[in-house]
């Protein structure tokens, strides 16, 4: 099986019926059991999504590994099963490290629309004009100084798949959050506006070190183990202690950091049991979803209705419902991205 210089078909441009064929990276890979013999089970990306894909017996019988993070030449056919689309591998072959370098690897990591510097710089901004309390200040201005912490925020994901899942996903995420959290503060004036937003931007901190990024963007070996909410009050601690924080105020941050997950079953440590804690709960959880509902129906008309594939971690399929004319539409772009970023900014929140 040779493999072209062309790319060839993209993952978001498949459409059931159609032959699938190109260059894809493999996301994750496990063989199954079923009753007619073994099975892989595979997840395909590149920059605009992900399909999964079967190799099913006796040609599952010829590939006694398919390690994730390998990129791979695939020729198959994309079909529905079960409301969801699925690619039957016909052919695949691993790309060897040569023909992997000769690759522009962008075209296998999906990536923000925003260039994450201007994120990064937004969020900068977000704490000098929002935190008046010089122990905040100065904990963030230690926090995004940190060279070791910057790198990585530049091409984190928010998760490894469900929401967020693309470089640059975690300050989006950040930012998503802080604008929810300040907007809540802004209708709710008992809230502490500051702790809020210093909580909405550090509450994921601990993935930097959860996710190793990269091709395989699988779960490190302190991810497993700690977990991100750990990880992240570990890396907290040597800038609280500079910032010169109130007892009671770290003490404060470290159950919001603690209880954004909201319950034990979704992984938090502890329940919110303060105003903010649930307020940067519930924040966290509507960014995170409206998030992994926009990229359900990607491509989709404003005028167009459709039920989603049934999703997992929903526990339901989504319905996309007709929209309202004018309602629901992208803003038009003037041209000038950082003018439109802060129109769209300025629509969003007079939605709170």
């Amino acid at each position: 099986m040779k493999t072209s210089s062309a790319k060839g078909r993209m993952a978001a441009d498949i459409a059931p019926g159609e032959e699938a064929h190109g260059l894809f990276l493999i996301g994750a890979a496990a063989l199954q059991q079923a009753r007619n013999g073994p099975f892989w089970r595979i997840e395909l990306r590149d920059a605009t999504g992900s399909l999964e894909a079967r190799i099913w017996s006796p040609a599952s019988r010829e590939y006694g590994e398919l390690p994730a993070g390998r990129i791979a030449a695939i020729e198959g056919r994309a079909e529905m099963f079960r409301d969801q689309m699925q690619v039957g591998i016909n052919r695949l072959r691993l790309l060897e490290e040569e023909e992997t370098g000769q690759l522009d690897l962008a075209d296998f990591l999906a990536s923000s629309s925003r260039p994450a510097g201007d994120m990064l710089a937004e969020i900068e901004a977000m704490c000098r004009s929002e935190l008046r309390h010089k122990p905040w200040r100065k904990l963030m201005a230690s926090l995004l100084r940190d060279e070791d912490i910057r790198a990585r925020l530049l091409t984190a994901t928010a998760a490894r798949n469900v929401h967020h899942a693309w470089a640059g996903g975690l300050l989006e995420h950040m930012l998503g959050v802080a604008r929810l959290c300040l907007a809540l503060a802004g209708l709710y004036p008992e809230l502490d506006r500051q702790i809020l937003l210093v909580g909405a931007l550090t509450h994921d901190l601990g993935k930097l070190w959860e996710l190793s990024g990269g091709l395989t963007n699988d779960y490190t070996d302190e991810g497993r183990l700690v977990g991100h909410t750990g990880l992240g009050l570990e890396k907290l601690a040597p800038h609280i202690r500079k910032s010169g924080l109130e007892p009671e105020l770290a003490l404060h941050l470290r159950h919001l950091v603690l209880s954004h997950h909201g319950l034990p079953e979704y992984g938090a440590a502890r329940e919110p049991l303060t105003a903010e804690a649930f307020a940067l709960h519930h924040a966290d959880n509507v960014d995170a979803r409206l998030a992994q509902l926009r990229v359900l129906f990607e491509g989709l008309g404003p005028e167009a209705s459709a039920w989603s594939p049934y999703q997992t971690t929903l526990k339901r399929a989504i319905f996309r419902a007709a929209h309202t004319p004018g309602e629901g539409t992208a803003p038009e772009r003037s041209g000038n991205r950082q003018a439109d970023d802060k129109t769209l900014r300025e629509e969003q929140c007079s939605l709170l």
